[in-house]
């Protein structure tokens, strides 16, 4: 019976996310059909770790990994597995889980869990800047810097990135890019950003390429032109309703590949992840060559409200948990710089 078993390894990352990874493996353990599988748990101990340990179990030719944290770690794990016939699977536990939400895997772990038993493999497209895979979305401009600044801070948390949101949104001047779709004649756009989108949204339910698809061998661009502060709410609003495309300071159009050139080098982003390049960038499209586990049945965005709505609350559960988390840890840090303080005057 053993060898009619598909071997499924589950690679999780402590640190990313808000979920209990304890409690994960529990689920794991309870919901997994054991008839189907014979699974490996393995969790990851240093940046890049999580490549490393997909490219091998690739190599050996295991049915599927499973990633089991955050867009970074789907990224890690995801770029080892294409060109193979390893599927990759999710159990969603970041912040943002932008391909997670696109492929409709719930945010619930035990939901996610049972994707795998009942799911169904597809391939999709995957993208390269300057030659690093994306599976979500890439880009240049004020996105790009936020997320460098990220990086940077020394604290993880929506707090932190909504503090680096708001104060490099109140300096950057946008930049102007020379743009060459599919070897066409280049065009130059004043720009706040340009997305590339092999998905739909950045994560969060933030559509910043609402038409994207994963199987049609196209990169979705979104230009973001120069805007003021009254254009802000408009914005945000159709950001997240599926109808950024509808502004009238946003430009779109779909391609195969994308020349960008600016003035100077500068940050670019995949998947939320800062990357610093020179002043020419090269994005394409690899079309399907990733294989992944998803539901058997993708619901219409309208059909199943409830569980819509179910998904959405979730997501603000882990959201809230995450911002709680930080807030604690910030407070932490203060207390225990107030009681250094106290000691150094005592002993004076």
């Amino acid at each position: 019976m053993n060898e009619e078993k598909k071997k499924i390894v589950f690679i999780i990352n402590p640190k990313s996310g808000t979920h209990d990874k304890e409690a994960i493996l529990r689920w794991i353990d309870e919901e997994l059909d054991d008839n189907l599988y014979i699974k490996k748990v393995i969790y990851t101990e240093y940046a890049g770790h999580a490549t490393e340990l997909a490219a091998r179990y690739a190599r050996e030719g295991v049915y599927a990994v499973v990633a089991t944290g955050g867009d970074g770690t789907i990224n890690e794990i995801a770029r080892s597995l294409v060109h193979t016939d390893t599927a990759l699977g999710i159990i969603p536990c970041g912040s943002g889980n932008g391909l997670a939400r696109h492929l409709q895997i719930p945010l619930d772990p035990r939901r996610a869990v049972d994707i795998l038993n009942r799911g169904k493999v597809e391939t999709i497209d995957y993208g390269r800047i300057n030659g690093t895979p994306f599976f979500c979305t890439c880009g240049v401009g004020f996105d790009a810097l936020v997320s460098l600044k990220f990086s940077q801070a020394g604290r993880r948390g929506p707090l932190t990135y909504l503090e680096q949101t708001l104060r490099e949104s109140l300096q950057y001047e946008p930049e102007v890019y020379e743009l060459e779709a599919d070897g066409n004649v280049s065009a130059h756009h004043k720009a706040f950003l340009i997305a590339c989108g092999n998905a739909s949204q950045y994560g969060n339910n933030a559509y910043i390429a609402p038409r994207a698809t994963l199987d049609d061998g196209l990169l979705d661009v979104t230009i973001l032109e120069p805007f003021t502060m009254l254009d802000v709410p408009a914005l945000a609003f159709q950001l997240f309703n599926k109808k950024i495309d509808q502004n009238s300071r946003i430009k779109t159009f779909q391609c195969k590949s994308l020349h960008i050139h600016r003035s100077k080098p500068g940050a670019a982003h995949y998947d939320g992840e800062p990357m610093m390049t020179d002043k020419d960038v090269e994005v394409k499209i690899v079309q399907k060559e990733l294989k992944v586990i998803v539901p058997q049945h993708v619901e219409n965005p309208i059909a199943n409200v409830l569980q819509r709505a179910q998904d959405y609350i979730n997501g603000l559960k882990q959201l809230n948990e995450s911002i709680m988390d930080d807030i604690s840890q910030r407070n932490k840090l203060i207390l225990d710089k107030g009681k250094r303080q106290f000691k150094k005057l005592r002993e004076k």
